[in-house]
């Protein structure tokens, strides 16, 4: 009897929802896994937009102003929610679960393998932030490493005053349209700009950006992990990918196993059978590690 697959949950990034998965789930699906998909607190489903956005004709400069509805969803809500979808997943994986994480999800995932190491087989950041204890996300943000990003150019109104990081997927200039595709999307293909940018909210609350790093080496360290770097990325630029596994490295201890992909940072929707297929090599070696130390702790 084969062993049973590891099953792996997704968790998407800043300003998306579980939709982001929709190309990678059907591929990891095929090869027997398990995927479990969520809209985060705040996101997807879960959001409530500000009601300016909705308004014709559309006033943005009211836009910018208006206090975000989802301003008080916390890390911890976040973190809770994943937490409860991989214990779902364990049952379905042989106890052991892949978790990915892409863009602002790495805060998520890094906060998930703190609490819950003992379920992970491996963790995943995909063009994400894996910040070092006791960092947030925000405080990554003007480090010269992430200079080159184009997305703080997105960015409407005071973050401090509105309660989240705010940005227009509803009525925008071309100028505005062009960044967002340069930032997130360059290489991926027409029809799936549109559909990604028509599924994206504005509001990413505060708690998010703001909440420190919670990881320590004797349980986020415990878990294996990962980085799949994105060399043309502009929203989270590879020198900043870099940096942040140099960084957490230094702290942690251990190594990052890195991956490659010459993507921009959506590579779910640019390249996702390369990138379906990396994470299914995770899978496989990381299955095998925790069954080869295994046995050498049973004899």
């Amino acid at each position: 009897m084969s062993s049973p697959k590891a099953a792996f949950v997704l968790v998407h990034g800043g300003w998306h929802n579980q939709s982001a998965w929709d190309k990678v789930t059907p591929i990891l699906e095929a090869q027997g896994n398990a995927v479990l998909t969520l809209d985060l607190p705040g996101a997807g489903k879960n959001t409530i937009a500000p009601r300016s956005l909705g308004a014709r004709p559309f006033d943005l400069a009211a836009f910018a102003a208006e206090p975000s509805p989802v301003a008080g969803v916390t890390q911890d809500d976040r973190t809770q929610a994943v937490v409860a979808l991989v214990k779902k997943a364990a049952s379905l994986g042989g106890g052991k679960v892949i978790l990915v994480g892409h863009s602002a999800g790495g805060m998520t995932i890094s906060a998930v393998a703190e609490q819950v190491p003992e379920l992970l087989a491996a963790v995943v950041y995909l063009a994400a932030f894996m910040v070092p204890n006791g960092l947030s996300l925000l405080a990554m943000i003007p480090h010269p490493a992430m200079s080159s990003a184009l997305s703080p150019g997105l960015f409407l109104g005071n973050p401090a005053a509105i309660g989240a990081t705010r940005i227009n997927p509803g009525p925008s200039d071309d100028a505005y349209k062009a960044l967002l595709r340069a930032s997130f999307y360059a290489d991926v293909k027409d029809a799936d700009f549109a559909e990604a940018a028509r599924q994206l909210h504005s509001d990413e609350p505060n708690g998010g950006a703001l909440a420190p790093s919670p990881i320590t080496p004797e349980r986020f360290g415990a878990v294996p992990r990962h980085y799949i770097r994105t060399t043309q990325d502009r929203a989270v630029p590879l020198a900043g990918q870099d940096h942040m596994i140099a960084a957490v490295d230094s702290t942690i201890g251990g190594a990052t196993i890195t991956h490659t992909l010459e993507s921009s940072h959506s590579p779910f929707l640019s390249q996702p059978s390369a990138l379906s297929s990396i994470l299914l090599d995770i899978s496989v070696q990381s299955l095998t590690d925790h069954r080869e130390s295994a046995g050498a702790f049973d004899r």
